[in-house]
């Protein structure tokens, strides 16, 4: 199924690890088959990983972008997962940490990655609650 992507101008993104910008005018490009795309707004850079649930985001972005994921990404990725899961205590968050990584051992990085926002929405929401 065709994946149409609608661009701002000047909207960057990465289409199979290479970063593109779009030109001066809204664009509209409609993919036909299999790739890894991510927006600018869901590319998380590393200087931006400073919370435990971006930490867990980090490394499923980078096996999603990556042609063959590499095991060290993985291994990152279960080590920040179970450090996340064990600060935890809401049933609720827990079972989505759980499909994030239920998701990433199937090999379904972008789904995980629309999950893992999720949990950064709830540790934002619980810092801005401490401060």
């Amino acid at each position: 199924m065709p994946l149409k992507l609608s661009l701002k101008p000047g909207e960057k993104f990465v289409l199979n690890g290479a970063v593109m910008q779009n030109g001066d005018r809204r664009a509209t490009l409609v993919l036909q088959n299999k790739a890894s795309v991510l927006r600018e707004k869901d590319i998380m850079h590393e200087q931006d990983v400073t919370t435990p649930a971006r930490r867990v985001y980090f490394p499923i972005m980078v096996m999603y972008l990556s042609a063959k994921p590499d095991d060290k990404v993985y291994d990152e990725f279960v080590l920040r997962m179970t450090e996340f899961m064990n600060a935890i205590s809401s049933s609720d968050v827990l079972q989505q940490c759980v499909s994030v990584s239920r998701d990433v051992m199937a090999g379904e990085y972008y789904k995980a990655l629309i999950r893992c926002r999720k949990l950064i929405d709830y540790e934002d929401e619980r810092l801005k609650s401490v401060s």
